[in-house]
């Protein structure tokens, strides 16, 4: 993990959380502590038990979010990319992180100090209500992922993954689209809290019936709302 070369206030004005901060706010914020890092593939970001003291932002590659039960187990709730962010739910609550964070891939970081965000809290109320925004937004995802494990089906997750990865423009569309898997299928299944073996059968089962053509990790819907209805058989 290493410092990199990267115009730092540029790319916060262009992050919703923000926006319209006067450009000598966000080059104070540079000063006072804001840092780019570098992560190599594998590299641990940080480590369940850490104090939580800043908000990283990723601005390329993808982290994974993670818990490791007592036995070993390791549950993957969360694929973090690029434009968002890991901590922001938990700045306030002075707790350390109750998960871990690794890279899956070369990614490029930006940690912004807890105080300095708590500073501009103080003194700008839009920030504020922005940054109340994006937490509430975080939570919420992450109780539709509990309500998903709980009432859905495997292959429901795997069709609802693929259709949001399609982007909501393609999901009531009658023409094929193709995505990207953005890390290993692996990865993706552990996110769907699916076993690998799982998650690639659901996969040959949707290529068989003429719904998806697979090419590593590249994915033709052929029919998205087929797709969509598919699920719901």
């Amino acid at each position: 993990m290493s410092a990199a070369v990267f115009d730092v206030p540029r790319y916060l004005a262009v992050l919703p959380l923000f926006a319209g901060l006067p450009d000598a706010d966000l080059q104070g914020m540079v000063r006072e502590g804001v840092t780019a890092l570098r992560l190599e593939r594998g590299a641990m970001l940080l480590h369940a038990g850490d104090a939580c003291d800043a908000v990283h932002l990723v601005v390329t590659g993808h982290v994974k979010l993670y818990t490791v039960a007592s036995h070993g187990a390791e549950k993957v709730f969360e694929l973090v990319g690029a434009g968002q962010s890991i901590g922001d739910t938990l700045i306030f609550n002075q707790q350390p992180y109750s998960f871990s964070a690794q890279a899956l891939t070369e990614a490029l970081v930006l940690r912004v100090p807890a105080a300095l965000l708590t500073a501009q809290v103080r003194r700008d109320p839009a920030f504020a209500l922005r940054l109340l925004a994006g937490a509430s937004q975080r939570i919420e995802g992450l109780l539709r992922d509990v309500e998903s494990y709980c009432l859905h089906s495997g292959a429901h997750r795997v069709v609802g993954y693929l259709l949001e990865q399609g982007g909501t423009a393609g999901q009531g569309s009658a023409e094929p689209i193709t995505v990207s898997l953005p890390v290993s299928k692996a990865n993706v299944a552990a996110r769907l809290s699916l076993t690998p073996e799982y998650f690639s059968r659901v996969l040959r089962e949707l290529e068989d019936e003429g719904l998806i053509q697979i090419c590593r990790r590249d994915i033709r819907i052929m029919q998205p709302r087929r797709l969509a209805r598919y699920s719901l058989q």
